[in-house]
């Protein structure tokens, strides 16, 4: 393994209830040992890409309902291109070079699988994208 892989693999965080068991498809093997670490470990980054991405939408997301909110972050993601890469970017970035070569035999659905990681996190997670105004006098 390269220096690069060790290092990668090093640093993400070990998930207990990331379960594999011999049924497991490729797909939700692949997504419970690569990617479920991986968004982990990038969490705050994904937190802060998607408070960049409200400010640049004028902050109406601070407008909305939670419900709305919600909604507002799921559509975000599955709609605006640009950001959606920008978000896979984040995580691809951390893919050893084996994973990457497994991951590209069925990028589209692990994609799919990984925005919908990424969007339930987020909702998880609501209460962190609260807006926090800095008054400088």
């Amino acid at each position: 393994m390269d220096t690069r892989s060790s290092h990668l693999l090093k640093i993400r965080p070990v998930l207990q209830k990331a379960k594999v068991h011999a049924d497991t498809t490729d797909d939700e093997y692949f997504q419970n040992v690569t990617l479920r670490p991986i968004i982990k470990f990038q969490n705050m980054l994904l937190i802060e890409a998607f408070k960049n991405y409200i400010g640049k939408h004028k902050n109406k997301y601070y407008e909305l309902s939670v419900e709305k909110r919600l909604e507002y972050i799921e559509k975000s993601i599955q709609k605006d291109i640009k950001f959606r890469n920008s978000l896979k970017g984040m995580i691809i970035g951390q893919f050893t070079v084996e994973e990457y070569r497994t991951y590209i035999k069925n990028s589209s659905a692990l994609n799919k699988r990984m925005m919908n990681m990424v969007i339930n996190r987020l909702k998880d997670q609501i209460q962190l994208l609260e807006s926090v105004s800095l008054v400088y006098e």
